[in-house]
């Protein structure tokens, strides 16, 4: 049961039916913004996502022009961001089922900030090496880890399971609109402040982001603690929940597919753009901001057309409409294909973008509260996990085969995706679990 008040059935105006009788048309949703908790939240969520993405292009960019990376450094980098999740994962999620989720997140934006001030400091000394933004990106990584599954498990708490929908539409497109206005702006501030200078919106993202989480009022119950809780059994039922469920599986490996598959992508589109096409900063800050279009845009229209379409039924759908598409992003050059490309890449992430507000409604309405924290961690470990492996894979198959070669890698993951879907319970299913 939720821990929000009962919200007593809202009514609308009259209408009359045939017959001459009346009934009461249900008045609409109020906006979930209305919820105070729900405001501070998608605040603290905006400040600091916007500054991670900043950083997301500064600080490949910084290992690129500042110290000589090689393609394998630079997929080094990309993994290690990431590997936290392999590594803490699946404990942080049952960590987190022991606490309060708030005071989890305020503790991971704070450490972050600090850990990320530090490239900037070394940058000002001149004493910056590639083992030192190793050592940040994996430890950044961690708070990542314990911010996204306790958000993740708070959101429920926050605006009720009944809103669930609503409220991932809000941060779903929050994420999108942060990778659109993020790296956009990043290429600007790498060219104009340096990389290191445009580190420092990350850092100050992260604590103006504790100081909003810190604003939310709405009490947290203590967990309860069982005198014979057990680190790795704990876990173990989280990863054995996921992996048993019949709805979640599936949601699992389809995301893990597009996770791994989008990182491949995204960690050789510096060298491409930087080495082979000899275009700008700006230039390729732009270009990633289009997928943060897609996702910003799938995310807006995935609430509307799952109503039509059915929830599970558009995952396979969206999937299969835009695989064929996948295949012209490699073909990316200089000339008309850059539009070609960017434009397959646009409707690409689209899709991610209805994914990412069904799937999590999916998970959240599927699983009861006490395991939240560590299905979130299973569901962070496997897809996150899929975004580390496929960074070191993207920056391996570039050193022995060629960047175009990991373009290719990319696109024939985000074409199969979809069948993942097609051949699970959700091909059929229209609405989300406890709905009728």
């Amino acid at each position: 049961m939720s821990t929000q008040e009962e919200r007593a059935p809202r009514e609308g105006a009259v209408a009359t039916e045939p017959g001459g009788r009346t009934r009461r048309a249900p008045e609409r949703e109020p906006s979930i913004f209305r919820e105070p908790g729900y405001r501070w939240l998608f605040s603290a969520a905006l400040v600091s996502k916007i500054g991670a993405q900043v950083s997301y292009i500064a600080i490949p960019l910084i290992a690129v022009t500042k110290l000589n990376a090689t393609a394998g450094q630079v997929g080094l980098l990309g993994a290690l961001s990431f590997a936290a999740f392999l590594l803490v994962g699946l404990p942080a999620g049952v960590w987190v089922d022991r606490m309060r989720r708030r005071p989890v997140m305020v503790a991971a934006q704070v450490s972050r900030a600090v850990l990320m001030v530090t490239v900037p400091i070394a940058w000002a000394l001149d004493s910056l090496t590639i083992y030192q933004l190793y050592a940040v990106v994996l430890l950044s990584g961690v708070g990542t880890v314990f911010d996204d599954v306790a958000g993740q498990s708070y959101l429920p708490h926050v605006v009720g399971r009944d809103r669930l929908m609503a409220a991932n539409t809000g941060i779903s497109s929050l994420n999108a609109g942060s990778e659109v206005a993020g790296r956009s702006v990043g290429g600007y501030l790498v060219a104009a402040a340096t990389a290191a200078g445009a580190v420092m919106v990350d850092v100050a993202g992260f604590l103006l982001s504790a100081l909003m989480l810190m604003r939310i009022r709405r009490p947290e119950a203590k967990a309860e603690r069982g005198a014979d809780r057990d680190l790795r059994r704990e876990m173990w039922e989280g990863l054995r929940f996921v992996l048993s469920h019949p709805i979640l599986r599936p949601i699992a490996f389809a995301g893990a597919l597009t996770n791994f598959s989008f990182q491949v992508n995204l960690v050789i589109m510096p060298i491409i753009f930087m080495r082979q096409l000899d275009l700008s900063e700006t230039a390729l800050g732009a270009y990633l901001s289009i997928g943060g279009v897609g996702v910003l845009t799938g995310a807006l229209l995935a609430r509307r057309v799952a109503h039509r379409v059915g929830h599970g039924r558009m995952l396979w759908i969206a999937g299969a409409a835009v695989a064929p598409i996948a295949l012209f992003v490699p073909l990316i050059d200089n000339g008309p294909w850059l539009f070609v490309a960017g434009g397959a890449w646009l409707l690409v992430t689209m899709k991610a973008g209805i994914d990412n507000v069904i799937q999590v409604s999916f998970r959240q309405r599927a699983t009861p509260d006490a395991m939240l924290g560590r299905m979130n961690a299973t569901m962070r470990f496997l897809m996150t996990g899929a975004l580390a492996i496929g960074a070191s894979v993207g920056g391996l198959v570039a050193q022995l085969a060629g960047a175009r070669a990991a373009l290719w890698v990319s696109a024939a993951g985000l074409a199969c995706v979809w069948m993942i879907i097609y051949f699970s319970p959700l091909r059929g299913m229209r609405d989300l679990p406890g709905e009728s």
